[in-house]
């Protein structure tokens, strides 16, 4: 068994056991919560490395729980719903969701989502490990550790698509980069993906890099083009000696 740790959160026990008994067969170790409160206890004893997040959860709701949760935590999520409309995936996505599968669905397309968020997660930068500790604006990026500091040390919570989002801005600063180019560069075209997730993204971005996201000059719209981080992207140590 390897040493990934996965979180299920959903009140069917019936889904709860059968997803568990299929990822322990995939090697994954596998803990329950049926809801919130149980969720809440787990992270606080537990390391996860993903959560999969029932969307409707008796109390707190799955959208309010990943909203919270990504105030304080990057950990990913995947979220489950048997709501399929495109907007219920946005809605998702702009509560911090990493993905979203729509059920009913199959054990193993669940596998390969889980595979494909912690393949990114765990993805290095594109620059060499010499220079993953950059500088744009007023922000300082860790590729390695996945953290954003601000000017005033404070570490900003990201989740992981934004992040890789982020990321691939990074590795072409002053370049228009369309939607389909964006979505190839930060996902592989893993999962459902779909050009409305690039607009969401963006806007989370916006609202957390921004100094004032309703007039955004860091990531900006090129109408007809797509978006463009507008800024130089520095080693730390160039940076310094400016």
């Amino acid at each position: 068994m390897n040493n990934i740790h996965l979180l299920i959160v959903d009140d069917h026990r019936e889904i709860r056991e059968l997803l568990q008994r299929f990822l322990k067969q995939h090697q994954y170790r596998v803990s329950l919560a049926i809801n919130g409160k149980e969720m809440k206890k787990t992270l606080k004893t537990a390391n996860i490395d993903l959560i999969i997040l029932d969307l409707m959860l008796p109390g707190e709701d799955g959208l309010t729980l990943c909203r919270n949760l990504r105030a304080q935590s990057n950990i990913p999520v995947i979220m489950l719903s048997a709501m399929g409309e495109e907007m219920d995936k946005i809605i998702g996505l702009e509560m911090g969701a990493d993905d979203y599968i729509s059920k009913p669905f199959n054990p193993h397309e669940l596998l390969a989502r889980i595979k494909a968020v912690l393949r990114r997660v765990n993805q290095v930068g594109e620059r060499s490990t010499a220079a993953q500790i950059l500088v744009f604006d007023r922000w300082t990026i860790d590729i390695t550790r996945r953290e954003i500091i601000n000017e005033d040390g404070i570490n900003i919570i990201l989740s992981s698509a934004e992040f890789d989002l982020l990321k691939v801005f990074i590795a072409h600063p002053q370049q228009v980069l369309s939607r389909d180019q964006l979505l190839d560069l930060a996902k592989g075209r893993d999962g459902d993906v779909y050009d409305r997730a690039i607009d969401t993204l963006v806007s989370r971005l916006r609202k957390k890099l921004e100094k004032d996201p309703k007039q955004p000059s860091l990531i900006k719209t090129i109408w007809g083009g797509g978006y463009q981080l507008t800024c130089e992207v520095k080693n730390v140590k160039t940076a310094l000696l400016k």
